[in-house]
């Protein structure tokens, strides 16, 4: 999947529209050291509980949601940020349609 090229500006809320019952993704830079992905979550829609081998960062763009990291739960909203750490079981359910820039740290 080709990614976007180098030094562009980015109108990051333009590049994925929100889709009713739906999850939508696109990917905005994949490296070895890593990938950032825009993600933009109908209300309600939800990503299961799983795990990742690196440390992941996730800012929201517009919306709430919540993120559940090893069982405790925190509510974000745009503007906001969390680190999800690697190995660590995490889930996240939209509590209103939200936006989120999904930064994953390979290296």
């Amino acid at each position: 999947m080709p990614t976007t090229p180098n030094a562009t500006v980015l109108p990051v809320n333009a590049l994925i529209n929100y889709q009713e019952g739906s999850v939508v993704s696109r990917v905005i830079l994949k490296s070895e050291a890593g990938n950032v992905t825009l993600f933009a979550f109908d209300m309600g829609q939800e990503l299961s509980e799983h795990s990742a081998p690196y440390d992941a960062l996730v800012h929201i763009l517009d919306g709430q949601v919540e993120v559940r990291i090893s069982g405790k739960p925190y509510q974000l909203k745009g503007g906001e940020a969390i680190i999800m750490p690697a190995n660590e079981p995490h889930a996240l359910k939209a509590v209103s349609k939200f936006m989120m820039l999904l930064t994953m740290i390979k290296a």
